[in-house]
């Protein structure tokens, strides 16, 4: 009974330590303090880097994770996969032509985030204009996703599932996996 007390006793005492820290962040302090500085508010730099590179920015992970490899990674264990001199040239094509659409639609996500923080800096944005330009913002970003998405299902028609299964196991995903089950034939 001891032991227990005494247990209990080191972790509140170990509660009460962490408490002050926790205690000594201002109230209504916003996790946004900085972001008032950036010229694009809804964008930091690593998101319009990301952008303007043609990144995957997670918008394929529904093909990813299922047995629908992407062409950059795809390229990067092409020897891994053992890839034909052909298939590696197809799955090269795919990821330059991917890489293009997403970089210029990434610039024209730049590009409308920028009109829409100015809309709002100059105080001249109505109900109107913000319908009109957050769907056109919406529109992009569904279309840069579908570039993505895309790629995936275009690179996996090129490959074997052998070759399916092994990216799957090079780059770490568990589970079951038949990829002759929704393979389609060449």
């Amino acid at each position: 009974m001891w032991v227990i007390g005494m247990s209990a006793r080191w972790l509140f005492v170990a509660l009460l330590i962490g408490t002050p820290v926790l205690a000594q962040e201002p109230e209504g302090v916003s996790p946004y303090v900085g972001l008032e500085a950036r010229e694009i508010k809804a964008l930091g730099p690593d998101e319009i880097a990301a952008y303007e590179n043609g990144d995957g920015m997670r918008f394929a992970l529904a093909a990813e994770l299922n047995h629908y490899p992407g062409p950059k990674h795809v390229i990067e264990l092409s020897g891994d996969l053992e890839l034909s001199v052909e298939q590696k040239t197809r799955v090269e094509q795919i990821f330059e032509a991917m890489r293009k659409n997403a970089r210029d639609l990434g610039a024209e996500i730049i590009t409308a985030e920028r009109e829409l923080d100015a809309a709002f800096a100059s105080g001249t944005i109505d109900e109107a204009e913000l319908q009109r330009q957050t769907v056109m913002i919406a529109e992009l970003q569904g279309r840069l996703r579908a570039t993505h998405l895309a790629a995936h299902l275009t690179t996996r028609a090129v490959l074997t599932p052998q070759q399916i299964e092994r990216y799957d196991e090079l780059r770490g995903y568990a589970g079951e996996h038949d990829p002759a089950h929704h393979h389609s034939s060449h």
